[in-house]
């Protein structure tokens, strides 16, 4: 296996954004909201890639070349999504893509980077039921988050909770995220009138039935929340969950999609006690990560934090390198033989990408929110948890697990 563990915490940081074009420059795709609802989380992956890439062309590039972000803007729109992916790769002929938080922004570019194959590097967790041979899953996939959540709520450290509520916006990520925790907690044991499933659109404010619903559910104290919310309307939940007096030792909040910069935009202070499952968190206390952390603030400003998408957006890019650098070639069919079995140096850590299955071995942890808007690491995996792409709980059958998709063309 190429270790690459040198070399994303090895290179130089650059003063500067990428800027020119010179003929032998190689131009890379940035896909990620930059306004509208998703703005809130999407636009530090942009960040956390250009960071990435000025380090790159400041320690001498890729192969020789500079390399040129293209940064586009689909403004929260799952349809403009596929058009900018497809001016990326057909118009301005990017060599690799780095881009997309939501599912349904990940499934309306696929058919762009399956027809052309192209790459795309994909930085969010996600619900799994995808093989792509035009993606790579940075991130993490159901055994990889909302597994261990689960079973930590249900455990004697993490409150033993017997009732779960499953809020989550109405996209594929939430609902078939709820699909694989539904199956995972009814084989544990947990009756199906035990578990409530309910969703919201994107951009939704107004929680204050929701939230009364979910106070009765947690009446007795055995209740949990785990949330799929995405966006900006965390910060709506958030807010009305204390405004009707519930707290973390009321009823707990495991979230799947609130990090670290999504508390940056939220009263943090009634959110103390409440828990989200990641595979980093900027609290990781290595010489790596605090190298990271000052990079990312030095160069974006002292009030900007890390967090897991972030930290997946920005070693992304690195994988990618390291695979051109191994292949000795921009062409994207060796460039995918050359990922497979990375191992590397993150800033939360060393991690590898599967050897076959498009994903990333990453580490689990838990953490609860402290009043700073940081985390506590409360429970973390031992070692590095292999990825399924396919839940094994809706999936028993390994034979039956679908084809990969996608790749070269025959």
């Amino acid at each position: 296996m190429q270790s690459i563990r040198s070399t994303i915490l090895g290179a130089t940081l650059a003063a500067g954004l990428v800027s020119g074009v010179a003929a032998e420059d190689v131009k890379v795709g940035i896909l990620h909201s930059l306004s509208g609802t998703m703005a809130i989380s999407e636009v530090s992956c942009k960040d956390a890639s250009v960071m990435a890439i000025d380090e790159i062309n400041a320690a001498g590039g890729v192969l020789g070349k500079q390399l040129k972000a293209v940064i586009v803007d689909p403004a929260s729109n799952w349809d403009l999504f596929a058009e900018k992916a497809k001016e990326l790769v057909t118009q301005e002929k990017v060599a690799v893509t780095f881009g997309c938080w939501t599912s349904v922004s990940r499934k309306s570019v696929l058919p762009v980077y399956e027809d052309n194959n192209a790459l795309l590097f994909y930085p969010v967790q996600y619900e799994g039921e995808e093989q792509s041979l035009n993606v790579f899953y940075t991130a993490a996939s159901p055994n990889q988050q909302l597994i261990p959540a689960a079973e930590y709520l249900m455990s004697e450290e993490g409150g033993g909770f017997k009732k779960f509520y499953l809020l989550g916006t109405d996209y594929v990520f939430p609902r078939t995220a709820n699909k694989v925790l539904k199956a995972f907690l009814i084989s544990k044991g947990i009756p199906e009138a035990n578990i409530e499933e309910e969703y919201t659109n994107f951009g939704h404010t107004d929680y204050q039935t929701i939230v009364g619903k979910i106070k009765s559910f947690a009446a007795n104290g055995d209740a949990c929340v785990l949330s799929t919310i995405n966006g900006d309307s965390n910060v709506p939940f958030y807010k009305e969950f204390a405004n009707q007096g519930l707290t973390s030792a009321d009823c707990p909040i495991m979230a799947f999609s609130v990090a670290e910069d999504e508390l940056r935009s939220m009263d943090v202070v009634p959110l103390v006690g409440h828990l989200a499952a990641w595979n980093y968190f900027q609290c990781i206390d290595t010489p790596e990560n605090k190298k990271f952390v000052a990079a990312f603030k030095a160069k974006y400003g002292a009030d900007r934090v890390t967090g897991d998408p972030i930290e997946a957006a920005y070693y992304g890019v690195y994988v990618w390198k390291a695979a051109v650098e191994k292949a000795k070639s921009f062409d994207v069919d060796k460039v995918r033989e050359a990922v497979y079995g990375l191992e590397f140096m993150a800033p939360g850590g060393m991690k590898k990408m599967d050897e076959k299955n498009q994903h990333t071995y990453k580490p689990v942890y838990i953490g609860e929110i402290l009043k700073d808007g940081q985390f506590k690491i409360v429970w973390k995996s031992k070692g590095l948890v292999k990825p399924d792409s396919y839940s094994s709980y809706l999936h028993p059958d390994p034979s039956k697990i679908p084809a990969p998709t996608g790749g070269p063309k025959k």
